[in-house]
């Protein structure tokens, strides 16, 4: 077996180079990658992305949001998170087999103390019975990847603020993520790995893998990315992973909705959104204005759904004239995800 240790932290990055070792690299042996990131979220390959995130709470918070290339639910990571994956030639017997990946990596977590730890269910880690671990998977051309998280010491408080959406709010086909009662690695480890920070969890996991001592015992089996290749994974890059009509654009057509009360009146704004633009948008409410609303209605049919965007088009009107007597600023947050 090889090994890649990652150095960059955006997930983005990370992604981009797991797709491309993947399917541009042979490996005469499995490959098993490890890497870490900052604050983040990565929505499954058939989700609708704003139907899992928090938008305000993301954008205030500066987490990084893109889509993978493996189906599954969205998940949290930040830098007390260690991702794993393993490549491997395909077969149709192992797509799908989320145990005969994970296997080692509880094995190793055993090794280190944590003894309850379990496959549960389709594709999650357990210890205890609460998840620290999903999982998701995708083949492509003889190869298959697996890859998962490991909660060693994540915020779970910004887990459940960031990846919590009204259900009301947005609704879609897309496939949604199931919330999951989750914990961290941490406590459930034996007393000399308490104290590890992200990266030694990582390189402790590393030595039960390949059943050594000492990282120097396995270095011939480090294989690290040519300044060639580096070159091609920055395409990849940015044709996916920095990609706004990937991270969003691929999205199932969706309807979106956000209805509050003023003292002037009560406004109702719906959209309709495809391909992550807005296709139809409908403004309902008892309040007043001097204007009619068809105006910015025309203006924003087009436009992406974003914060950014949308907020462009309001600018180019006095709303006050449109909706009387209510707060530019509360009509903004109204009218943007």
């Amino acid at each position: 077996m090889y090994y890649v240790l990652m150095k960059d932290r955006d997930i983005r990055d990370n992604l981009a180079t797991e797709q491309y070792l993947m399917n541009n690299v042979e490996f005469d042996e499995p490959l098993v990658l490890f890497y870490i990131e900052g604050p983040c979220i990565i929505v499954g390959r058939n989700q609708n992305t704003l139907e899992e995130i928090n938008s305000d709470y993301v954008k205030e918070h500066n987490i990084t949001v893109t889509r993978r290339i493996s189906g599954g639910g969205a998940v949290y990571q930040d830098l007390g998170n260690l991702c794993f994956s393993f490549v491997v030639d395909s077969n149709d017997k192992n797509f799908g087999d989320f145990k005969s990946f994970t296997q080692p990596i509880i094995d190793a977590l055993h090794q280190m103390g944590a003894t309850t730890a379990e496959v549960s269910g389709r594709n999650d880690l357990l210890v205890d019975g609460k998840k620290f671990s999903g999982n998701a998977m995708y083949s492509r051309n003889g190869k298959t990847f697996s890859h998962g998280t490991l909660s060693l010491d994540v915020d779970l408080n910004v887990l459940t603020d960031a990846l919590n959406v009204s259900a009301d709010k947005i609704a879609s086909k897309g496939i949604k993520s199931i919330r999951s009662r989750v914990t961290n690695l941490r406590p459930y480890l034996a007393k000399e790995y308490q104290d590890l920070t992200t990266e030694q969890f990582r390189d402790r996991l590393l030595l039960e893998l390949f059943h050594v001592d000492n990282l120097e015992d396995i270095k011939d089996k480090e294989y690290v990315v040519s300044p060639e290749e580096q070159k091609e994974i920055d395409k990849i890059k940015e044709q996916y992973y920095y990609n706004w009509d990937w991270v969003y654009g691929q999205s199932p057509k969706f309807t979106a909705k956000q209805r509050k009360h003023f003292d002037m009146g009560t406004v109702d704004v719906r959209y309709n959104v495809e391909e992550g633009k807005i296709e139809n948008v409908e403004i309902y409410g008892d309040y007043f204005g001097m204007k009619d609303t068809t105006d910015i209605k025309e203006k924003l049919t087009g436009v992406k759904f974003d914060h950014d965007s949308i907020l462009s088009v309001l600018d180019q009107f006095d709303l006050d004239s449109y909706f009387k007597g209510i707060p530019q600023d509360e009509l903004v947050k109204l009218f943007t995800p």
